[in-house]
């Protein structure tokens, strides 16, 4: 396990953000190429589910949420 310090944790959590919405955009992307409804659902899952953990990480560097200010 790495165990560095990462020195600023507002920007780190900024760039995992945009690796996270970029996913996004590749599943949603992939959805009319595949011809399989059960691989349709699960990228469109997968993007939903990483939507809300990306509005996590923007809550985090705006401040908005009570639990990332303490």
């Amino acid at each position: 396990m790495n165990m560095h310090t990462i020195a600023d944790p507002a920007q780190h959590a900024r760039e995992i953000r945009m690796m996270l919405l970029d996913v996004v955009q590749r599943a949603r992307n992939a959805i009319p190429e595949i011809d399989d409804p059960r691989a349709k659902a699960l990228f469109e899952t997968t993007a939903e589910t990483l939507l809300g953990v990306a509005k996590a990480y923007e809550d985090y560097g705006e401040g908005r949420e009570a639990a990332w200010t303490a």
